[in-house]
């Protein structure tokens, strides 16, 4: 059963009036098209029975700061009840310090979105990066892509693409010789 992260603000101050504004992580979660992901992932879901799932902002949120923060399952998910960043990140509108979940959950996620749901949160994290800072966004990609290669090539191509999209609309010459 998949159980909706609620808007409701509580009576004390949210995350969202606690934080810096200018943390790059505060701009990210604002930069991400969170519905995509709840759109693409809600049908897989029972929405009438069975014990109530995470919220797919929380599961997605911490895949990313998995590969962000380069970091294990059990990391990313202790890292988060330390971090009120993390949490607002992963869509949570105040401070909880215990653990959103226990990180065989997240196996459990990657395997019920499969790989086409890891290639749209990797393909959402490529457009949101390459429309700001075109260097920290190939570091990030490329992070991100390294625990497998199939994946890690299919960036690269991407990248290659694009660059050499870039290239061709700047009229940039790339000469070379062997």
């Amino acid at each position: 059963m998949l159980k909706r992260t609620s808007k409701q603000l509580s009576m004390f101050s949210s995350l969202e009036d606690m934080l810096s504004h200018q943390h790059p992580l505060f701009q990210l979660s604002n930069k991400i098209n969170w519905e995509c992901f709840e759109n693409a992932f809600s049908p897989l879901y029972c929405s009438n029975n069975g014990r109530p799932a995470h919220p797919i902002r929380l599961m997605c949120g911490l895949l990313i700061l998995k590969h962000l923060r380069n970091v294990s399952d059990e990391m990313v998910v202790s890292q988060w009840s330390e971090n009120a960043y993390y949490q607002y990140f992963c869509g949570g509108l105040e401070f909880m310090p215990k653990q959103p979940c226990d990180a065989s959950e997240l196996v459990h996620f990657r395997n019920r979105i499969g790989e086409e749901g890891m290639e749209l949160i990797l393909a959402e994290s490529i457009r949101v990066n390459t429309d700001y800072d075109n260097e920290d966004a190939i570091n990030v990609l490329l992070a991100a892509a390294a625990y497998n290669f199939k994946r890690a090539m299919r960036v690269l191509l991407y990248l290659i693409k694009r660059i050499s999209i870039e290239l061709v609309n700047t009229n940039f010459i790339l000469k070379y010789s062997f």
